[in-house]
Formats: C-alpha cells, sequence, structure tokens
C-alpha cells in the first residue's frame, strides 16, 4: 500500500506530466482569443440587428446602435402564424430525424464492425459506393414524389437525410477500434444475445460518436432548405430555413425592380422595408434554438468518455 502511494504521488509530482507557466499562459491566451473571434461575428450579428436600418445604411456595422429599432424583428414577425408554424416543422424534423437516423445508421454499422459477420465487406462496400456514385437529381426526385408519394409531407423533409454514408463508416470504425471484442464475447458466452449486446453494451460505450453524428445531423436536419423548395409546395409544411430563404429571396427582388416598387406605391402602400438589418435578423431567427443544442450534447461526449474508462 505504501509503495502504491510512493508511486502515485512520485508520479504526480513528475515535471514532465505538466505544462511550464509560460506555455500554459500561451495556450489559455490562443483560445481566448480564438473563442473571441467565434462569437465576436455573432455579437456583432445580433447588434446590427436591433440597429435603424438608416444607421446602418449610414454608418455601417457597429457593436453599439446608433440608434436602437426592432424594426427587422417587426418585419419578419407580422406573420407570426407562419413563422411559429415553420418553427414547430423544423424542430419536429430535426428531432424525429436525428433520432432516426442515429437508430438505423448505428443498426447498420454495429454488423459490419464484427469480424465474425459473413457479408461485412460486401455491405461495406455497399454503402462506400453510395458515397462515390449517386443516381442524380432526377431519379432522386421521382423515387420520392412519384414512386414512394412523399411529396407535400413531412416525410419528405425526413428519409432524403436519414443515412449519410460517411457517419456510417465512422460508427463502424469507433465500434471495431474502440470496443473490446473481448467484452462482446465475455457477454456472448454468459447468454447474452445480439440484440442485448447492442443495448446494454456497444450503445453505452459508443456515447461519444454517436453524440458526435447526432450533433452533425441535428445541424443538418435544421440547416436544411432544399429539400422543402423541392418537396413541399404548401406554405403549412415548409421549415423555417426556407421560409427565411423566401422572405429574402422577396427582399431582393422588390429591392432591385424599380416597376415593382412604383405599382406597391401607387397602391397606397409603403414601400420601405429593413433589407440589411433583416438579413441579420433572420441568422438570429435562424440559429436561436440550435445554438443550445452542442451545450446538451456535451455532456454525453464526457460520460461517454468516461463509461468505458479503467477506474484505478
Amino acid at each position: 500500500m505504501e509503495a502504491t502511494e510512493v508511486i502515485a504521488s512520485g508520479a504526480g509530482s513528475n515535471p514532465k506530466n505538466h505544462l511550464s507557466t509560460p506555455a500554459s499562459l500561451g495556450i489559455n491566451v490562443f483560445f481566448i482569443i480564438y473563442s473571441l473571434l467565434c462569437v465576436i461575428p455573432l455579437v456583432l450579428i445580433v447588434m446590427v440587428s436591433v440597429t435603424d436600418e438608416s444607421a446602418v445604411i449610414s454608418n455601417g456595422y457597429q457593436f453599439i446602435p446608433a440608434k436602437f429599432d426592432l424594426g427587422a424583428y417587426q418585419f419578419l414577425f407580422k406573420d407570426a402564424t407562419q413563422i411559429l408554424r415553420s418553427y414547430s416543422i423544423s424542430i419536429f424534423v430535426t428531432i424525429v430525424g436525428t433520432t432516426l437516423s442515429l437508430v438505423i445508421m448505428a443498426l447498420y454499422a454495429y454488423p459490419i464492425s464484427r469480424n465474425d459477420f459473413p457479408h461485412a465487406k460486401f455491405f461495406t462496400f455497399f454503402v462506400f459506393f453510395t458515397m462515390l456514385f449517386s443516381g442524380g437529381l432526377v431519379p432522386w426526385y421521382l423515387v420520392y414524389a412519384q414512386t414512394l408519394e412523399l411529396k407535400d409531407t413531412l416525410l419528405a423533409l425526413i428519409m432524403p437525410l436519414l443515412v449519410a454514408a460517411f457517419f456510417v463508416l465512422i460508427i463502424r470504425t469507433f465500434f471495431q477500434t474502440t470496443i473490446p471484442a473481448a467484452i462482446l464475447e465475455s457477454a456472448n458466452i454468459d447468454g447474452a444475445g445480439e440484440l442485448t449486446i447492442f443495448l446494454k453494451i456497444v450503445l453505452p460505450l459508443s456515447l461519444p460518436v454517436l453524440a458526435t453524428v447526432a450533433l452533425f445531423q441535428t445541424l443538418t436536419y435544421w440547416n436544411d432548405w432544399f429539400l422543402s423548395l423541392v418537396f413541399i409546395t404548401k406554405d403549412g409544411n415548409i421549415t423555417v430555413q426556407y421560409l427565411m430563404y423566401k422572405t429574402m429571396l422577396n427582399i431582393q427582388f422588390l429591392a432591385n425592380n424599380s416597376t415593382a416598387a412604383a405599382a406597391i406605391t401607387a397602391a397606397g402602400g409603403t414601400f420601405k422595408f429593413p433589407s440589411e438589418t433583416v438579413r441579420m435578423a433572420m441568422v438570429v431567427v435562424g440559429i436561436g434554438p440550435i445554438i443550445f443544442a452542442y451545450p446538451f450534447f456535451q455532456k454525453y461526449f464526457v460520460k461517454g468518455l468516461t463509461v468505458g474508462a479503467v477506474k484505478g
């Protein structure tokens, strides 16, 4: 016991295990600067979005608004029902799509990671082949719109992004290199079935890779607007990103079309809208909920890293 304590104390006091003060200070300064470079643009976007349009045109982008104004948000939320509906669609598609995506990709990756699965190479090549070649945009559209008849349904926003071949291979590699085969064999000898091994051993030990893939899939689903453009014709089923995209196109059209501006003025309307600040407001509206996704997944990174740790 005493020898163990001496060894432990000796290892803990080894100067090779510690950074020097200048090195530690340099690393801290580097990451502080790096963090500021990440945060400052976001702060600028928020500040510009609450600045009066005329002040932005006169003074440019400023961190401190010359004149505070919420006109950009009032412009976006004139049709609050539509934007809230689009928000709900985006949240639903993101949660359901990410969950189903993780389940399907993990279930596919687990068998091809096992050396005792006789067709592992074939199914690995099968998924890898899709990274190199695709059927093209037109066949892809016809399959979902006509064969599966998913047009104007929420499934059209979920199914095309369910499986990413790259992430399947990432999960498969993690299973092969991180989870010891001896653990799986021991569980099998103890009478555990493949499903039990997968659910109670493989998944808990794979939280880091699953959380990473889930984060990327969450961002993919949330930021997607192309599927709404291609498959959705009803405004009630479009995502918030596509709604922002349509709004931006309308603003650009009105700003660049003098005939449309004259027609609006002749009809008694007011041709005045915050074209610059509304761009920043769209960014804030678009990233609002998703900015909280990373802190949610971060705890699973830490938990996953400690689940399989050897404690002495």
